[in-house]
């Protein structure tokens, strides 16, 4: 029976010299998180898993951390600081920078943003400059569609015979 190419429950060997397994065990990581790790082994100290997951989790920052960390930067004075710092928090240039403007631009409040994606931070004045620009676009169709109306009304009296009394256009006197 022990032939090199035995099947087991849940388990199979294929000519292989390897670790034995016994019934039960796998010879792959479970699916749904690790290893299963057996009970005597939980009491002992907990190791970071080395596994690297298929998906990163996304780092979140509170508006305290951001203030934290750009008055510390701001305080940096040597050549090296700012970059010591980084690298210690494990942060991009570019993160810093970008803290930074928040933090000059509104303190707390700017910093506060954590949606992803284009920040779009409009004045009031340009967000109505827009709804006017919007408005007058409208009315000037419905405009046009009002004097289409109105040429084919004209077209329409000519060709009956019907005066149209009443009505001056603009270039009329």
């Amino acid at each position: 029976m022990n032939n090199g190419s035995r099947q087991t429950a849940g388990t199979r060997k294929i000519g292989m010299a390897g670790p034995e397994l016994s019934e039960g065990e796998r010879s792959e990581p479970e699916r749904n998180g690790g290893p299963a790790i057996p009970a005597a082994e939980q009491a002992g100290p907990k190791v970071p898993d080395p596994q690297v997951l298929e998906y990163p989790e996304r780092r979140r920052f509170t508006v305290e951390y951001k203030a934290r960390i750009v008055r510390e930067a701001d305080a940096c004075t040597e050549q090296g600081q700012s970059v010591a710092l980084r690298r210690r928090e494990g942060l991009y240039s570019s993160q810093l920078a970008t803290w930074r403007r928040a933090y000059r631009k509104g303190a707390l409040a700017a910093l506060k943003d954590d949606k992803r994606g284009r920040k779009q931070i409009k004045h009031p004045l340009e967000l109505e400059n827009e709804r006017l620009k919007k408005d007058n676009a409208r009315l000037g169709r419905r405009l046009s569609q009002a004097e289409a109306v109105i040429d084919i009304q004209k077209k329409l009296s000519e060709i009956l015979g019907v005066p149209l009394t009443g009505i001056k256009n603009e270039g009329d006197e």
